[in-house]
């Protein structure tokens, strides 16, 4: 089941500074929950968001999480997750849960997995097994999952050539497009399987294409003609310049259908969200704000943060001084500015970090997921009260201050 409805848009403007956007706040309801959106979803590859409990993730208010196809299909396996009747019991998460084709890991083993038009075999990262992977055991796999939302199986069209005469090459625009058209093909087999095993949730297709608009074009007309409940945005942050991500971001997103929910998969930094809302993009992902996190890099309203640097040593205010999350002001949720001192001391964090202690990621980690979840709701806030324009230039400017 999938319920989207558009609540509002973003007034054009244009005052000189801020150009007139395609943001939309939209509600989105599946089968385990609603989701207001714009949303950012915390991905949890292995059925776990790394090193943040799940209390944790209610109580910064994620409203839906990832989990990973091709991953889980490896371990634990098909037939444990089946026992438990999906993969909501399995980790006892009661909201919505969307899990990738496993098209993205596929194109990730680069050269020890080769494409066909029936679908890919490669050797298992885990334990070196033979395996086949095709747009129907994708849609079995996710079925099996119970996700609410279900992409369908891909090829991810690389930045750089695959071929060996031209490896390390921009990909050319007939390998852009021979992706591109088996996606499409793949689509429509990943849409019959789903049909036939009666999943009662959601289907997703992906436009593929490249750096190249007018296969972009060419792939979102063929997965309108399919009509699916939603539609993604792939094969981008795959290597590419900012510049020629910005550009397809600017081409594809304010085309998509209007009345289907949208996703930019895999994307990116708090700026990138940003732009992805101004270009209509109502649903993101990505692994930067744990994986950064267990790197010492954090997220703030006023820049990123470097914690292994010596400055932090003795430094007693929290990561943010504005936020509310754990790490920043405790059980209290007062922020510093706010006058709340129980958050846990950028000093803390550095000798968490420089003496190796699991504690400091977790809290990096509560963190970075809370500053990207805030920021979907002060986002939509300022939809709801039509001040989009001005949040956008605020946004830019604390960013630019620095911490």
């Amino acid at each position: 089941m999938l319920k989207f409805e558009l609540l509002n848009n973003d007034p054009a403007t244009d005052d000189g500074a801020y150009l007139g956007s395609h943001a939309r706040r939209g509600r989105l309801t599946l089968n385990h929950g609603v989701v207001e959106t714009p949303i950012f979803m915390p991905v949890g590859t292995y059925g776990t968001v790394k090193g943040v409990m799940p209390r944790s993730l209610h109580d910064m208010n994620a409203q839906i999480i990832l989990g990973n196809t091709f991953h889980l299909w490896m371990r634990p396996g098909l037939d444990v997750v089946e026992k438990f009747g999906g993969l909501h019991q399995f980790e006892k998460w009661d909201k919505p849960i969307l899990t990738d084709s496993g098209g993205f890991q596929v194109w990730s083993l680069g050269e020890m997995r080769k494409i066909s038009e029936e679908g890919v075999k490669f050797a298992s990262p885990v334990n070196g097994d033979k395996l086949f992977l095709t747009p129907e055991i994708s849609m079995q796999i996710q079925t099996t999952l119970n996700s609410d939302i279900v992409m369908q199986f891909d090829e991810c069209t690389p930045y750089l050539s695959v071929e060996t005469k031209t490896k390390g090459q921009i990909t050319t625009e007939r390998e852009a497009r021979s992706s591109m058209e088996l996606s499409l093909r793949w689509a429509k087999r990943c849409q019959d399987e789903f049909a036939r095993l009666n999943n009662p949730n959601a289907l997703f297709g992906i436009v593929q294409g490249g750096m190249f608009e007018h296969l972009r074009d060419e792939s979102l007309a063929g997965l309108e003609a399919l009509d699916f409940p939603g539609i993604a945005v792939g094969g981008l942050s795959v290597g590419e310049p900012k510049e020629d991500m910005m550009r397809i971001l600017k081409h594809i997103g304010p085309k998509l259908p209007k009345h289907k929910p949208h996703y930019l998969m895999g994307v990116g930094t708090p700026e990138d969200l940003i732009a992805g809302v101004q270009n209509g993009i109502d649903m993101f992902d990505c692994v930067m704000p744990t994986r950064n996190a267990r790197n010492g890099t954090l997220f703030s309203r006023y820049g990123d943060l470097k914690i292994r640097n010596a400055r932090h040593k003795s430094d007693e205010q929290p990561l943010d001084v504005t936020c509310t999350c754990y790490a920043c002001a405790g059980s209290s949720g007062v922020s510093w500015a706010d006058g709340g001192r129980e958050g846990f001391s950028r000093a803390y964090l550095h000798h968490l970090d420089r003496c190796g202690e699991m504690l400091g990621p977790m809290l990096a980690s509560v963190h970075n997921l809370h500053y990207y979840l805030n920021l979907m709701q002060e986002v939509r806030d300022a939809l709801d009260a039509g001040r989009f324009g001005a949040f956008v230039q605020q946004f830019h400017a604390d960013r630019a201050r620095g911490v």
